[in-house]
């Protein structure tokens, strides 16, 4: 039976996190799987003001939530599993997410691991005198020559893509070769959201290609409002560029002479005029 001072203790924790949850509007739940206590320790520092991480017991967690009787907090349950760090802030989820991205440093392999990128070794000079190392190498799919006393990759080569596990072999010839195929750091299981759940998956984002996408619809947006004569702030500059345009060319056309028309109108007369001439030369008789 545990002491009533241990019951205290945990009474007094229960309380604390229930202060924590009432406190921010947004709870991250993320997995302490392979992450060292030297990298949780310079992520708190670097999000020290934005983001309060805290390592807490899912017991006690259950606890506090079913003790606040917040049905929309009960979502978080079921994420509430292996060793978790819990992120309290009233940061947008998805800044939340890229800062945890960011954060995550690439390391070499070791067997089990899961790979965060396609591993493509290139042709090169791997530095290795010949012997066992040939082996090693034939053996996870890389063709090799020797030349001038040192092993050579033949030719780029794809070694594991991104998710598949690194094998014992495989991590060994990457870690031989220097190559770090994978990134430590703080994954995000989900976040409570004002009473949305956001999962690990959908907080993913491509900031590169949404970049293009805004920027390519944008585009878009814009040739079409020129199109149909849209007045926006952005578009009523070049609409009255191109209405001025096509004013001229017809005043031009129907040579109605105005101070902007005058002197083209001019040189379109002068131009049919030596037009003329020079066909009415051609017809002129023989002397």
């Amino acid at each position: 039976m545990p002491s009533q001072q241990v019951l205290e203790a945990k009474a007094t924790e229960v309380d604390a996190i229930k202060d924590i949850l009432k406190e921010y509007k947004l709870i991250g739940i993320a997995s302490l799987k392979k992450v060292r206590a030297s990298q949780l320790q310079e992520l708190k520092k670097s999000m020290a003001g934005k983001v309060y991480l805290r390592v807490l017991k899912n017991t006690l967690i259950k606890i506090a939530i079913d003790e606040m009787n917040q049905e929309d907090l009960k979502k978080l349950e079921e994420y509430l599993e292996g060793s978790n760090v819990f992120l309290f802030t009233d940061l947008n989820p998805f800044k939340l997410a890229l800062l945890l991205e960011h954060g995550k440093v690439k390391t070499t392999a070791k067997a089990n691991d899961i790979a965060a990128m396609d591993v493509i070794i290139p042709a090169s000079n791997t530095g290795q005198p010949p012997g066992p190392v040939i082996s090693q190498l034939n053996a996870v799919g890389l063709p090799t020559r020797i030349e001038s006393g040192s092993v050579w990759v033949s030719k780029d080569t794809l070694v594991v893509r991104k998710g598949e596990v690194i094998n014992d072999r495989l991590a060994g010839v990457l870690s031989k070769l220097g190559i770090k195929a994978v990134e430590l750091g703080i994954s995000m299981r989900a976040v409570f959201d004002n009473g949305l759940i956001i999962t690990g998956d959908q907080l993913k984002v491509d900031v590169a290609a949404t970049r293009k996408s805004v920027e390519s619809s944008n585009q878009e947006a814009f040739a079409l409002a020129l199109e149909i004569g849209y007045t926006t702030k952005d578009t009523i500059k070049p609409l009255l560029q191109i209405a001025h345009q096509k004013a001229v060319s017809l005043s031009v056309g129907a040579a109605i002479p105005t101070k902007e028309t005058i002197a083209d109108l001019i040189r379109k007369a002068n131009s049919e005029m030596t037009s003329l001439s020079g066909a009415a030369d051609k017809v002129k008789p023989k002397a």
